[in-house]
């Protein structure tokens, strides 16, 4: 599959997106009175995957960005 430009700009845009939404989780998990380990060991996990998750896809959006800007030395068609 050859990534276009659109792709890595949806890709990068998920990733931070994931960022946003989770770090935004992490204060509210803080300042939550819940008293079950249980409950915060969960949310952890899905932190902790969710993070990687959104790691995966911005290096594969950095990439793909990377790789469909056009150089200088490039000839045009």
């Amino acid at each position: 599959m050859k990534f276009e430009r659109k792709h890595a700009v949806v890709l990068l845009a998920v990733a931070v997106w994931t960022v946003v939404i989770w770090a935004r989780f992490i204060r509210v998990l803080i300042v939550s009175d819940e008293t079950n380990k249980w409950f915060y060991i969960a949310h952890s996990v899905l932190i902790v995957v969710n993070f990687g998750i959104a790691l995966v896809l911005g290096s594969w959006g950095w990439r793909a960005f990377k790789a469909t800007r056009t150089s200088p030395d490039s000839p045009s068609d």
